[in-house]
């Protein structure tokens, strides 16, 4: 069709009613299914679109694109992010990102529908939003590397770390640590309403030691590195149950410092467990009982902080999962491997770890 007869058929698009709209739109559907150079995007089942056979590691990035990977491992795991279904197919794209449609429930979603980066602008981006993450940079480095505004990369920044907050182990297995930590209470950000005089680039206590101003904060590693970590309203054994009681499970073995309250969770769970009153230094005859890697991991936390001065409180889960993230993807992440992770496909959501 020449453009002069394209202008004037698309001008009497208008006209149709609404019956003749939609046999208007099979009708191109139909044709972009038979179009030869789109073969690649015609309708599919879920299996088509399922992840290669053999087990994808962090690093080993395929060179397929992203986002399309992104959508058919999100299909193969979830479903449609609507209703769940697995019979999907292509329909087309939209934006530079393919579509798909559910014959269930007759709705159409793109990759990161559902996810914690859908509707994000400027998404030829990310990548670079990625690798701020993987820097541990700050916001403003941020923005300036993603040549964004402060106010957008700050909103990227936790709209990334809420999709990590949801990769975490469903189960820890062998000898698990699991130790206390505590991090100063923060209303960074917050500007009135404060019970108390502002604090500068993070501060300090107003008294020494445990006290209300510090935020006790729970992590539990097992032997493969596997780790999870929860901010606790308070220490005692009810909210390290709420937080540990599904993920640690017999036949575990716990190792912790003998503390009331972690005590009390295991006889709760009927753990068998380990007191190690001296982190560092296990009993001679069981050297492999120890807490020493919880202990090193809250080390490793509380220096890569360092460099925020002061965490808001309430943004503190989404800081713990980005060092969680840290850790899961190893010493060579890449910004691909990160997106995945903020779209529902991180390595414990995949089973990696």
């Amino acid at each position: 069709m020449d453009t002069a007869r394209f202008t004037k058929w698309l001008a009497s698009i208008g006209r149709l009613d609404a019956t003749q709209r939609r046999h208007a739109f099979q009708a191109l559907a139909l044709a972009e299914a038979n179009d030869p150079v789109e073969a690649s995007t015609s309708c599919t089942t879920a299996e088509t679109v399922a992840p290669p056979t053999p087990p994808r590691t962090a690093a080993a990035v395929p060179s397929a694109s992203l986002l399309t990977k992104i959508g058919s491992d999100r299909i193969a795991s979830f479903g449609c992010p609507h209703c769940g279904g697995h019979d999907i197919c292509r329909w087309g794209q939209a934006g530079s990102k393919p579509r798909y449609r559910c014959a269930n429930c007759r709705k159409t979603f793109n990759p990161l529908t559902g996810t914690s980066l859908a509707g994000l602008h400027h998404q030829d981006r990310l990548k670079d939003q990625a690798q701020a993450l993987i820097d541990g940079e700050t916001v403003a480095k941020a923005a300036k590397r993603c040549d964004i505004s402060y106010a957008t990369a700050f909103r990227w920044r936790h709209r990334f770390l809420s999709g990590l907050n949801l990769d975490k182990p469903q189960h820890l297995s062998g000898i698990v640590e699991a130790d206390e930590t505590f991090i100063l209470e923060s209303f960074k950000g917050k500007r009135g309403g404060l019970a108390r005089a502002p604090r500068k680039r993070g501060g300090k206590a107003a008294k020494r030691g445990l006290s209300a101003e510090q935020i006790p904060v729970m992590v539990a590693r097992d032997r493969t590195g596997a780790t999870i970590d929860a901010v606790l309203p308070r220490l005692d054994a009810a909210s390290i149950t709420a937080a540990l009681g599904h993920v640690i499970t017999r036949p575990a073995e716990l190792c912790c410092d003998g503390g009331s309250a972690i005590t009390a969770f295991a006889r709760r769970a009927r753990l068998k467990f380990h007191v190690l009153p001296a982190p560092g230094i296990p009993k001679p005859e069981a050297p492999m009982l120890h807490i020493n890697n919880v202990n090193a991991y809250h080390g490793r936390l509380k220096e890569w902080m360092r460099r925020f001065h002061g965490v808001a409180t309430e943004n503190l889960p989404g800081y713990l999962s980005w060092r969680r993230m840290i850790e899961g993807l190893g010493p060579t992440p890449t910004p691909d491997a990160w997106i995945m992770a903020a779209a529902g496909l991180g390595p414990y959501q995949q089973g990696l770890k």
